[in-house]
């Protein structure tokens, strides 16, 4: 398999034609925070860093894009396409010839959370909603740099509270990254009770 960031510019420029010139901005963002979270924790910053490239890629598709790209497989997603763009980048990826697994996994999962404890998705999860130009969770992204797992936790069980907290349904993959992350013990009493 050649180096994760061998074509790093030509997957930079499909995205840039993809995407809102500020989302762009967002990804660069949230692409270099990914690999801050890497190297602290000892993890492939090259993958990370690319997977923070390509993880918005069908972020600004229309509704009906995300619904052919990547139809839904519960009723949430069909009520809200926009949470798709992970699954309908993925797609997009695949169908273009990218192959790298850990990377795609990645990208699918930075909109509901990681499946299988990958720590590749877990930067990029972290790095989504902890980058500084959101102007919030600034306490996710330290922690991260110190212990990911901790910082994954605290992220998805804050969106988890939130969600709940407006009555709003929390996706199956999310419930499923939120109890998998309270079978590992990696909850924090204030994180746990949900």
């Amino acid at each position: 398999m050649p180096h994760p960031l061998a074509q790093l510019a030509e997957w930079q420029g499909r995205v840039r034609l993809m995407v809102k010139a500020r989302r762009y901005e967002h990804i660069l963002r949230v692409a270099d925070l990914a690999r801050q979270i890497a190297l602290a924790n000892q993890l492939d910053a090259d993958r990370a860093y690319l997977a923070g490239i390509l993880h918005d890629l069908a972020r600004d598709l229309p509704d009906s894009e995300l619904l052919r790209l990547a139809p839904p497989e519960v009723p949430i997603d069909a009520a809200h396409p926009l949470a798709l763009h992970g699954r309908a980048a993925r797609t997009l990826l695949e169908r273009w010839g990218f192959a790298d697994h850990v990377v795609l996994e990645a990208v699918e999962d930075h909109t509901t959370g990681p499946r299988n404890a990958s720590p590749i998705s877990a930067c990029v999860y972290v790095a989504d909603v902890s980058e500084p130009g959101r102007g919030v969770n600034h306490d996710i992204r330290e922690l991260a740099m110190v212990d990911l797992e901790g910082a994954l936790a605290h992220a998805i069980s804050s969106k988890v509270r939130y969600l709940r907290m407006r009555g709003i349904p929390v996706h199956p993959r999310t419930l499923a990254a939120y109890q998998g992350l309270q079978a590992r013990g990696a909850l924090s009493a204030d994180d746990g009770d949900q």
